[in-house]
This record gives C-alpha cells, sequence and structure tokens, in this order.
C-alpha cells in the first residue's frame, strides 16, 4: 500500500465526502473530495481483500462515505463495487472521459480517481452499478463460456469444412453429401494409419479427426451449459420465461443486462435507454420522426429483436398490432421499434413484481 499525498484526518460525523477510485488489475488508486469539490486525500492500495478492507477504513476518517464513483465496475473494479456495497455504500458507474477530453488533459491514476469522484458529485455520473451477488451474476458466467464454446465450435466447424476442399479426392468423396453431424461423427471415426502411406493423407485424416473430437467437446460444453441456464431462469424469473417468444437464453441476455440489483435502474424507460430500444427524436420541421437508437447493449437489442420476430411470426396478438400500426401509416421496421419498446417494459415490470415477491417472502 502506497500514499500517493499526505492523509488529513477528519472528524467522521462532520459532513459527508465522495469517494472516487481507478481501478486495475493489481491495485486501485482512491481520492477523498469534499462536498465543495476539494480533494482531501489521494491513497493507493491493493486490490485484495485486505486492500478493501484499508480503504473503507481510510475514507471513514475524513467523513460519512454515502457514494463512491468507482471506475470499470464490470472488470477490475468489480470486486471492490461489491465489497463498497457491503459496506452500505451506492456504487455509481463512472464512464470514461472520452477521446476528446483526454486530448485536453493529462492522464494520471490519481487525476483519474479525483475525476471519478467529482463525477459523482457533479452528477454527470449518476448510474448504480450492478451489484453482481445474486442468480443474474452466476448467469452472466454461464453465459459467457457458453457463448464462447458456441464460438469456438463454430470456428472449428468451419475450418473443418475448408480443410476439406483441399483434401485428397477419395477422402472428399467418402465424406462428400454428409450433413454436418454426419460428417462430425464420420471425422471423429477416421484413422491415421489409413493413410497409405502418403503423409500428407495421413496428416489430413488427423487434423480432421482431432477437429471433429474438438467440435463434440465444445457442443457438449455448450449443451451442458444452456441446460444450466435455462435451470436457473426457470428457478429464479419463471414468469420472464413465460413470456411469449422468450427462451432461456433471450431471458438471461436481458436479465444481466439488468442486472441483479433492479431498483438501480430509474425506470422502464431507463431499461428501455439500456436495451438501445428507447425512441431518438429525428424531426425537423412539420416532419415528425424518429430513428434507430444506436445505443445500449446490443446483445439485449438483439435478444428483443428475436423476441419480436418470433411474437410476429406466432403471437395473433402481434400480429393484430402490426396489421393495425401499418394501416396507420408505419413501417414494418418502425413496428418492430415499437414492439421492441413494449418487450423492454414487459420484461422491466415483471422483474421487479418477481423481484418484489421474494423480498417479501
Amino acid at each position: 500500500m502506497e500514499s500517493i499525498s499526505p492523509v488529513h484526518r477528519k472528524d467522521p460525523d462532520a459532513h459527508e465526502v465522495i469517494l472516487g477510485v481507478d481501478t486495475h488489475r493489481d491495485f486501485h488508486v482512491a481520492a477523498m473530495v469534499s462536498m465543495t469539490g476539494r480533494v482531501l486525500a489521494v491513497r493507493r492500495f491493493s486490490a485484495t481483500a485486505t486492500g478493501y478492507r484499508q480503504l473503507a477504513q481510510w475514507s471513514s476518517q475524513f467523513g460519512v462515505v454515502r457514494r463512491a464513483g468507482v471506475e470499470g465496475t464490470g472488470s477490475y473494479g468489480a470486486a471492490l463495487s461489491r465489497y463498497l456495497l457491503s459496506q452500505g455504500i451506492d456504487v455509481i458507474e463512472v464512464p470514461g472521459l472520452g477521446r476528446s477530453a483526454r486530448r485536453r488533459r493529462s492522464k494520471s491514476d490519481q487525476g483519474d480517481a479525483e475525476a471519478a469522484a467529482r463525477a459523482v458529485l457533479s452528477g454527470r455520473a449518476s448510474s448504480r452499478a450492478k451489484s453482481g451477488n445474486g442468480p443474474v451474476e452466476i448467469l452472466r458466467m454461464y453465459s459467457v463460456a457458453r457463448d464462447s464454446a458456441v464460438k469456438a465450435c463454430t470456428q472449428a466447424t468451419n475450418q473443418l469444412k475448408a480443410l476439406l476442399v483441399t483434401a485428397d479426392p477419395a477422402l472428399r468423396e467418402e465424406l462428400a453429401g454428409l450433413k454436418r453431424r454426419a460428417l462430425i461423427r464420420a471425422c471423429v471415426l477416421l484413422g491415421e494409419d489409413e493413410g497409405e502411406g502418403d503423409p500428407v493423407l495421413r496428416a489430413t485424416r488427423f487434423t480432421l479427426r482431432t477437429l471433429a473430437e474438438r467440435i463434440e467437446e465444445l457442443s457438449k460444453q455448450a449443451r451442458e451449459l444452456e441446460s444450466r441456464l435455462a435451470e436457473l431462469v426457470e428457478r429464479h424469473y419463471p414468469e420472464v420465461l413465460a413470456m411469449a417468444g422468450v427462451g432461456p437464453h433471450g431471458a438471461a441476455v436481458l436479465l444481466i443486462t439488468m442486472g441483479d440489483n433492479a431498483d438501480r435502474l430509474r425506470g422502464e424507460a431507463s431499461f428501455a435507454a439500456l436495451c438501445g430500444a428507447s425512441p431518438v427524436e429525428y424531426s425537423s420541421g412539420s416532419r415528425c420522426h424518429r430513428r434507430l437508437n444506436r445505443g445500449g447493449d446490443r446483445q439485449a437489442n438483439a435478444a428483443l429483436h428475436r423476441i419480436v420476430l418470433t411474437r410476429l411470426r406466432w403471437d395473433p396478438r402481434t400480429q393484430a398490432y402490426c396489421e393495425r400500426r401499418v394501416a396507420e401509416g408505419k413501417t414494418r421496421r418502425e413496428v418492430i421499434r415499437c414492439l421492441k419498446r413494449y418487450v423492454a417494459r414487459e420484461v422491466y415490470h415483471l422483474v421487479r413484481r418477481q423481484r418484489g415477491v421474494c423480498r417479501d417472502l
């Protein structure tokens, strides 16, 4: 633990102070700022459990700490955010300054920590961090592993098919016409010794078998993770899973965007904006128009899009709504944007009601 500036002790009951933290992998730099914006002290702490306790004890010397601005609450600052939340301190996610602001000022850990505290003080940063201490955090971990397994499986499949293009004609004809599943099984059974003395053919058969075994293992992992993910959603959020067009993966993506502490969002409009499903005004003169929102979590936006497309195909109410809005002059694209907003509202209220019931129990 290294002190960057001298510590000025204050009466803990005197006034409220703001904590700002610039997070790194091995250490965090914390700054204490008064309500008038004056920097009281800056200090460095190790990114360990002991360091977190020392940071909390040190910050309490300057006054009452109710809010903390932390950079990277979803990465290097995740563990620190959970600890501060457990101590009753509201953790605010502090966004980066952006390229233009970076060009106009110098860069230092101390300056970033002070800027984080001032961002909370000024109200520029107001979004509460995800708590990361419940079933949604488990969903996030399962989803990360599942998505990487699916991506790696697709990559291995593409490599296997590309290798077949340049393979020996006899081997290519042997595997021609097989569907994907049958092709993988046939490649798993390929023997290296059947290359008839041709080293290139032996290497090709060995590589095909290796890729096929990798695809089999990755597919098994993806199925296991999908099963765990579906079971967790069904146990904790059955109402969301019962919505028309919502599957386990889509529900998990939306829940991950919301976080374990849905009360951190100001309302349904806040959740819609977080999903990139809120309307963006794009009007001029007598022409009133709303365009596509390119912000927010794009994975959540894609999940909403899949849900809407499924409803447009199978749900009679959604089909009737689409026909009515098209008759009013809306394009199909505009109708889909409206439906995505409605789905976001429905998910938000279901989750809030479900969590309210859980708290009452």
